[in-house]
């Protein structure tokens, strides 16, 4: 698929249908993804779930905190009903509880809250220093030299430069293994030009939480040397927090680090940087991982 299409496509997919609710609600429908995937990627689901959030909450209030959590996998060949309830309105702050269902089953729920910024104490950890992105290969570039085969594009609406390695390069070589990773990631192309307000900030929020979830838990098989060839996985939970303005078309440095995994559960944890050192948000992922095929995770 050509980035652009994928993009605007991506757009569509978060510009949610109102639906009247008799229950006194707020209730919007989202779009089923355009990928047949099953299940259903998680961050379609939080994307779309921040956006209904967004759309019920007063102008001068910016998202800063989103926790989210995927209760049943969802299927890609039915729309998503998203049920909003209000839990708190105050001047300087606002809360939204979301329900999402498919089909007739709750299948993930998402709480956002939104606050007017105000002055007060301002400090942040150093970004990493790493290598600037536009020098580094494409993931799909990254993939082909691991699999030793031209791969193709692969048609996602964000492209992400690691900067080192790859689940799949610590597979073949076990002393690459470590419990960080660091990842450059923007939507491919630019989006369209907006107001500069807080409906062009949600979106661009609502870009960052669909595109972090796609490289967490690639911490995990990185740390054990085992790649998704003998694994598999998916969110149980989510965590965003925004602390300050940033645009999902340019540059993002997720820097990832995983203290444990446990049980079948791995967690991550993300600071996010713009290119010019900002922090601009935190993250924090809980995911099942299953490994198969006779693979022995080193602890």
């Amino acid at each position: 698929m050509d980035p652009e299409r994928a993009l605007l496509d991506l757009l569509g997919l978060l510009d949610l249908e109102r639906v009247p609710d008799r229950g006194g609600g707020e209730h919007f429908r989202g779009p089923a993804p355009l990928e047949r995937s099953s299940p259903v990627y998680g961050g379609h689901l939080a994307g779309q779930a921040l956006a209904a959030a967004g759309r019920t909450v007063s102008d001068g209030l910016a998202v800063h905190s989103v926790h989210a959590s995927f209760h049943q996998p969802a299927v890609p060949d039915a729309s998503f009903e998203h049920r909003v309830e209000s839990v708190k309105d105050s001047t300087a702050f606002a809360a939204r509880r979301v329900r999402t269902g498919q089909r007739g089953r709750e299948v993930f729920s998402l709480t956002a809250s939104f606050h007017r910024p105000e002055p007060g104490l301002a400090h942040q950890d150093p970004m990493p220093p790493v290598p600037a992105p536009d020098g580094l290969p494409s993931y799909e570039e990254r993939l082909s030299s691991a699999f030793g085969a031209q791969v193709a594009p692969l048609g996602k609406p964000y492209d992400q430069r690691f900067v080192g390695p790859l689940s799949f390069d610590v597979e073949k070589d076990p002393s690459l293994a470590s419990a960080r990773t660091q990842v450059w990631l923007r939507t491919k192309g630019e989006l369209p030009p907006g107001t500069g307000g807080d409906r062009e900030q949600l979106l661009h929020a609502c870009l960052l939480v669909y595109m972090c979830d796609v490289t967490m838990l690639e911490t995990v098989l990185v740390r054990h040397g085992v790649s998704w060839f003998h694994a598999s996985g998916r969110s149980i939970d989510y965590t965003v927090w925004i602390h300050r303005p940033f645009r999902a078309d340019d540059w993002l440095l997720c820097a990832h680090e995983t203290p444990v995994a446990a049980g079948g559960r791995g967690l991550v944890l993300g600071r996010v940087f713009t290119r010019d050192g900002t922090l601009a948000a935190t993250l924090a992922q809980e995911g099942l991982l299953r490994v198969s095929g006779g693979r022995e995770a080193r602890g």
